[in-house]
C-alpha cells in the first residue's frame, strides 16, 4: 500500500504552489496523512494551522486521523539525536553565520569562492576539533550553538552505497554535499532534515512526494535513514508552480494565497485549472 503526505508549515496561509504539492499526494497513494511542521515555535501560528485544515477541506482533500504535529514530538527527535550522540557523530558548534563568512576568508577564499552546498557555503570545520572540555565549558556558560553531523564519520559507518528511488529511478545519494549539516540548535529541538526523515518512518510514508527544489535534501536524509535504521521511502519530485516571471511561488515573498483566491470568487476548480491538474 502507498502511503504518502502533505506536509506544510504553519508560518503563513497556503498558496497555489501548496494546491498542487497536496493534490499531488494526495492522487499518488491509497492513504494520504498530513502532517504540520511547526517544528519552529517562533514562528509557527495557530491561525495558519486552523486555514490549512480549512483550505485543503476546500479544495475537497481528505486525510487520516490524527494529524501529526511536529511540537508534539520533540521527545523523539531527542531520541535520534541521542542515537547519533552516543556513536560519536555529533559536534555543538558556537559559530555565528559572521564567524563562518570570516573563518572561510581567513582561509583564503572569499565566501562567494568556498564550496558551496545545497545550503550555501559549506562549514569549514571551526569548531570539529574542539576539546570536550572546551564544549562543555562553552555550552555550561549558556553560549548558542548548533549540533552538527560530523560527515566524514558518519560516511565511515557506511558499507554500501546510499540509493533511492525518484520516480523509479534509481539514484546514489551523495550527503557530502552539504558538509557537516546542522541537525539541531540550542533553542530548535530538531533541523528540517532530522524531523523530516525520522517524521517520515514514524507515520510509515512509503512514497514522499514534494517539489524538485528539495530533490538535494533526500543526500542528507537517505545518510540519516542508514545512520538511524530506518526504512527509506520511495520518492517522487515533481515541477514546481511558477508565476508569471517563472519564479517559485513563495510566503516570503507575498504570494497570492488560496484564501485571497477564495475572497474573490474563486472555486476549487479555478485551482485546479490554473496549477493544470484539472
Amino acid at each position: 500500500m502507498i502511503v504518502t503526505r502533505f506536509a506544510p508549515s504553519p508560518t503563513g496561509f497556503l498558496h497555489i504552489g501548496h494546491a498542487y504539492a497536496a493534490l499531488v499526494a494526495a492522487s499518488a497513494g491509497e492513504r494520504f496523512l498530513l502532517r504540520i511542521e511547526d517544528i519552529d515555535q517562533g514562528r509557527a501560528r495557530d491561525q495558519f494551522v486552523n486555514a490549512i485544515f480549512d483550505d485543503l477541506a476546500w479544495l475537497g482533500l481528505r486525510w487520516e486521523m490524527p494529524v501529526r504535529m511536529q511540537s508534539q514530538h520533540f521527545a523523539e527527535y531527542a531520541k535520534g539525536l541521542s542515537h547519533l550522540q552516543r556513536d560519536g557523530l555529533l559536534y555543538p558548534c558556537f559559530c555565528t553565520r559572521k564567524e563562518i563568512a570570516e573563518e572561510i576568508a581567513r582561509a583564503g577564499e572569499a565566501p562567494h569562492a568556498a564550496s558551496i552546498g545545497p545550503d550555501g557555503p559549506l562549514y569549514p570545520g571551526t569548531c570539529r576539533e574542539l576539546s570536550e572540555e572546551l564544549r562543555e565549558s562553552r555550552i555550561a556558560s549558556g553560549a548558542s550553538y548548533a549540533l552538527r553531523l560530523d560527515m566524514q564519520k558518519a560516511l565511515a559507518r557506511v558499507t554500501a552505497p546510499l540509493i533511492f528511488r525518484d520516480h523509479g529511478c534509481e539514484h546514489i545519494a551523495t550527503p557530502e554535499i552539504f558538509g557537516d549539516v546542522v541537525l539541531a540548535r540550542k533553542d530548535l529541538p530538531a533541523s528540517y532534515h532530522l524531523a523530516v526523515t525520522m517524521d517520515d518512518a514514524t507515520q510509515g510514508v512509503t512514497l514522499v512526494t514534494r517539489g524538485e527544489d528539495l530533490f538535494s535534501a533526500t543526500h542528507v536524509q537517505r545518510l540519516l535513514q542508514e545512520l538511524l535504521a530506518l526504512p527509506t521511502p520511495d520518492y517522487a519530485h515533481h515541477r514546481l508552480i511558477v508565476d508569471a516571471a517563472g519564479k517559485k511561488f513563495s510566503k516570503r515573498d507575498g504570494a497570492v494565497t488560496l484564501r485571497e483566491l477564495r475572497a474573490h470568487g474563486a472555486t476549487p476548480e479555478d485551482i485546479l485549472r490554473r496549477i493544470g491538474a484539472a
